[in-house]
């Protein structure tokens, strides 16, 4: 099973949320620029756990975003079926096949998302930052300087 960068996006924003302090806010900008990757995409995948309810975004000059809920309580497989927009493990159409009638390969493809998604249920976003430590090793070393970090809230 390969994940879209939107569902890669979306847990990777989520697990940094979850190794902050509770009430801590931070911004889709610095999420970005920690992991490297398109702002603009990762306000869409922001905006969209946001409206699911798993992040709580707080707009205006001291806004932010943060978890909206402990992490204890957001299932993974849940946020996978929330971002991911095909969890068929195929798509028959594009192009269109002529084996859809008769295919027994989407009912296999099928069976097998369903196992991928069972495991990823047993899961919680507090499971995957278990070693909060050493997550926090790795985020500090790409953090930039705290003078960066003051001159982009002002």
């Amino acid at each position: 099973m390969k994940l879209t960068t939107y569902t890669d996006f979306g847990l990777r924003a989520m697990m940094y949320l979850a190794t902050l302090p509770a009430a801590e806010l931070t911004s889709v900008a610095h999420v970005s620029t920690l992991y490297g990757v398109s702002r603009n995409h990762m306000v869409k995948v922001v905006n969209q756990l946001a409206r699911q309810g798993y992040i709580h975004a707080v707009r205006g000059k001291n806004g932010g975003i943060r978890l909206a809920k402990p992490a204890e309580q957001i299932n993974v497989g849940q946020v996978i079926r929330s971002l991911e927009h095909n969890l068929n493990g195929i798509d028959c159409g594009s192009p269109a096949c002529h084996l859809v009638r008769v295919c027994r390969l989407k009912d296999a493809l099928k069976l097998a998302m369903d196992a991928f998604l069972r495991v990823m249920d047993s899961y919680t976003l507090a499971d995957l930052v278990e070693n909060r430590e050493e997550l926090m090793v790795i985020f500090e070393q790409l953090e930039p300087t705290r003078q960066q970090v003051v001159s982009h809230k002002h």
